[in-house]
């Protein structure tokens, strides 16, 4: 299953489409840092390259899981 979310980026609406469990990993992510959820995304945003937005998504979470771990 899959979900769909719409965010403001640099002043334009985009559609997001990941995985629940992917969401809840972007929320825990924006709270550790203090931002909003839409605030952490245009963080990845900027500096996905030519990554698609939602695997960019997906890849920033794996990154923020395994630096918590303490993994490489």
């Amino acid at each position: 299953m899959i979900e769909k979310r719409s965010v403001s980026l640099s002043g334009h609406r985009t559609s997001v489409t990941l995985e629940p469990e992917f969401w809840a990993a972007v929320e825990r992510a924006a709270a550790a840092e203090g931002v909003s959820v839409a605030a952490w995304i245009g963080r990845v945003d900027r500096t996905r390259g030519e990554r698609n937005l939602a695997s960019a998504l997906r890849v920033a979470v794996l990154a923020e899981a395994e630096a918590r771990a303490g993994g490489d």
